[in-house]
């Protein structure tokens, strides 16, 4: 028997309210040996008071010593085995601006980018140029046509865009074009199998075609393509916990994600205080709210340590207006660390924080990375966030005689 088939077999529905916060990335590490982290050193007094009524932990987002993707570190958090169901990027970012991609369909997220007079990468995000000027780019890339499938190029969000190849007997098997790194090539797509092959095939021929519609710009003069993939079929929250449920997300990839597992997306929103209005207005309307905040990731990712601060201090902000709505269980996390000081995801176990009215307190008063370590849930899988969530909301029964 697998979890959700236990879920399902246990479910008891009533009308108890979950808010799950996600901080992306929210774990960090010291930039000195004797240093604080980015979630010690920020003001958090709303955290700190739900430390003393809660219990916290560390949650492993896949595996020990395995650094996520936002993909399977978000499908973990929503209670699936991120190792048996794995989602491309690609098909996230599609989802998430409310493209219907259609069996066979292979989605791929692509990232502008700055290359030297060399050809190497200087900036992986080509400077994270506003979504209009994106717009405007994508728009001149729709004019690309290649031999074998049908093309579809939408905007997603500053420097990044959704590519769609449409033809038969397409493969998801292929290598990403970004090698993570600058100072290095973009790296040729190669496919694993033959499906995949003509998928690879096909996306030579769309950045050949690229390189010179893109050549002449200052900042954006190319791309680089990951999470080449087909769409997903997961089994959705109201089958397998009974739950509405809805995400107030403002990034498009997150909202796609959501939107595989069966929730509603709610929206538009564009600021940490719009999403907060949106759970306002609809918290009689769904059982289940996933708030996403982006900014937590972002700014770890670009070694930004007293930024990611900042951010961590605005979420903060925010908490009185949750418990404002009484939720019968609030869930604070992320999923996973992005650490200034790695400027990336890594493995470390992200602090998690519980609060229901029969929690068992573990006796913290403070929310951070060595609290969470030491705390009541102890160090735990995330997948098993949810049941978690369910019990404390009195949505699962006794399991056997």
């Amino acid at each position: 028997m697998d979890l959700h088939e236990l879920t399902r077999e246990l479910l008891v529905r009533n009308t108890t309210k979950i808010v799950l916060l996600v901080a992306d990335g929210l774990g960090g590490l010291p930039m000195t040996p004797d240093g604080k982290t980015e979630l010690e050193s920020a003001r958090r007094p709303n955290l700190d008071a739900l430390a003393r009524r809660g219990v916290q932990g560390a949650s492993i987002p896949v595996l020990p010593g395995i650094s996520p993707g936002s993909g399977p570190g978000h499908l973990a958090l929503f209670g699936y085995d991120p190792l048996r169901y794995r989602i491309g990027r690609g098909a996230l970012e599609a989802t998430g601006i409310g493209f219907r991609l259609q069996p066979g369909d292979v989605a791929v997220r692509c990232n502008f980018c700055t290359l030297d007079a060399q050809g190497r990468i200087i900036d992986r995000r080509a400077g994270r140029i506003a979504t209009e000027e994106s717009a405007k780019l994508v728009q001149a890339l729709q004019q690309i046509r290649v031999e074998g499938a049908e093309l579809f190029v939408e905007p997603v969000k500053e420097h990044r865009f959704v590519l769609v190849f449409r033809g038969t007997g397409l493969g998801e098997r292929v290598s990403d074009t970004d090698p993570q790194a600058v100072g290095a090539l973009p790296l040729e797509p190669v496919g694993e199998d033959e499906p995949s092959r003509r998928t690879a095939q096909l996306a030579r021929q769309f950045l050949e075609q690229a390189r010179g519609i893109l050549a002449s710009h200052p900042q954006a003069n190319f791309l680089t393509m990951r999470g080449f993939a087909l769409r997903p079929e997961l089994p959705g929250y109201q089958e397998v916990y009974g739950l509405r449920a809805a995400a107030i997300a403002v990034y498009p990839m997150y909202k796609g994600l959501a939107s595989l597992v069966g929730m509603e997306i709610l929206g538009p929103c564009q600021t940490l205080d719009e999403q907060i209005d949106l759970l306002a207005k609809h918290w009689q309307e769904y059982d289940f709210f996933f708030i996403h905040f982006k900014y937590t990731d972002s700014t770890g990712e670009d070694g930004n340590f007293e930024e990611k601060v900042r951010r961590i201090e605005q979420l903060d902000e925010v908490i009185p207006r949750i418990t404002a709505l009484h939720p019968d269980v609030l869930i604070v996390t992320g999923d996973h660390s992005t650490p200034s000081f790695l400027r990336s995801h890594s493995w470390h176990p992200v602090p998690t924080l519980l609060v229901s009215n029969c929690c068992r307190p573990d006796g913290h008063t403070e929310f951070h990375e060595k609290t969470a370590i030491r705390g009541g849930l102890g160090h735990f899988e995330a997948k098993y966030l949810m049941t978690l969530a369910l019990a404390n909301a009195g949505r699962l029964s006794k399991f056997g005689a």
